[in-house]
């Protein structure tokens, strides 16, 4: 089995690692320095804390700045797994297309909502399956992936059927990876829900600039994230969503507790000067909820905060 892992930051490089202990064969999608570094190895750190180097000649290398699809790779792989950061969704589902098999399946484990529409627009959307993943990572300045905690990476089809056989193959290479995969019959919950949890810790750390743990310590932290997270969750009901009537405030305790020295990915982002996503964590929950008729005054303000601090710090 061929996989291709398009967009190699954090997330990408923990899948990218684990997959490079299968005998799966590997496409390893970035750009720019992270391209540059991904030609010279990959290093992942485990949460135990072991070391992990990969060597380049595990992987090919395409970097999206520098060079389309080499001719050797063009519909070459069984699936496509997108990992880079939400607004680079376009672009990276258009590097899936060149790269999927006519029979390949391809899904995201982005944050935010929209990815699978996206995708299947240019590969087709029985090519597509919903993914959600709770492992966390981060890079350190040496470029070594820190996979901080980890988690499961879920999976199903949206119409609520069984794995294909490509699926299964996928299933069995990531549980030979350690990466704890689980098949969904109900994906869209999933993506839903881990989007609630999404804009209830995401943009306050960020803002506040503190690690997770400091949201159930923190009375007025607090509030504003159930606050968050519950107006996401009246969304999410009047989109369609099955969720577990009440459970909210327990859920968003559990995650807190469980990753509470952890940066989440937007304050990283600020510190090192980058574009968050926002506009696909607060930004979609307000623009579905204004379609709805239902008002997300939380959202809006961490919304505009976020954006914010971007411009202050002139992100583009």
């Amino acid at each position: 089995m061929r996989i291709a892992v398009v967009g190699v930051g954090s997330i990408g490089g923990v899948i990218l690692g684990a997959l490079a202990d299968t005998n799966a064969e590997l496409v390893a999608v970035s750009r720019g320095d992270s391209a540059i570094s991904l030609r010279l190895g990959l290093t992942v750190i485990s949460p135990e804390g072991a070391m992990e180097m990969i060597p380049s000649e595990r992987y090919w290398v395409v970097d999206t700045i520098s060079e389309s699809v080499p001719a050797s790779l063009i519909g070459s792989c069984d699936v496509s797994i997108i990992c880079g950061k939400a607004s680079d969704t376009p672009i990276l589902s258009s590097v899936c297309e060149d790269l999927l098999s006519p029979s390949g399946i391809a899904f995201s484990v982005q944050n935010g909502l929209g990815h699978a529409e996206t995708l299947g627009s240019r590969v087709g959307n029985s090519r597509v399956l919903g993914g959600s993943t709770t492992h966390s990572a981060w890079k350190d300045a040496d470029g070594a992936v820190n996979w901080s905690g980890r988690g499961s990476i879920d999976l199903g089809s949206f119409d609520g059927s069984r794995p294909s056989e490509i699926a299964e193959m996928l299933i069995d290479t990531l549980e030979d990876a350690c990466l704890n995969p689980r098949w969904s019959s109900e994906i869209q919950n999933v993506i839903w829900k881990k989007l609630l949890i999404n804009v209830a810790i995401n943009p306050v750390c960020a803002i506040a600039g503190v690690r997770n743990g400091a949201i159930t310590e923190i009375p007025e932290l607090w509030n504003q994230s159930i606050g968050s997270m519950k107006e996401a969750e009246e969304v999410a009901i009047n989109s369609g969503a099955t969720l577990a009537e009440g459970d909210c405030e327990e859920y968003l305790r559990k995650v807190v507790a469980a990753t509470s020295e952890n940066r989440v990915s937007m304050l990283q982002d600020l510190m090192a000067g980058r574009k968050t996503e926002i506009d696909f964590l607060c930004g979609v929950v307000v623009e579905r909820g204004r379609a709805l008729g239902i008002p997300t005054p939380r959202n809006e303000m961490l919304h505009a905060l976020v954006k914010g601090i971007e411009v202050s710090q002139h992100i583009n």
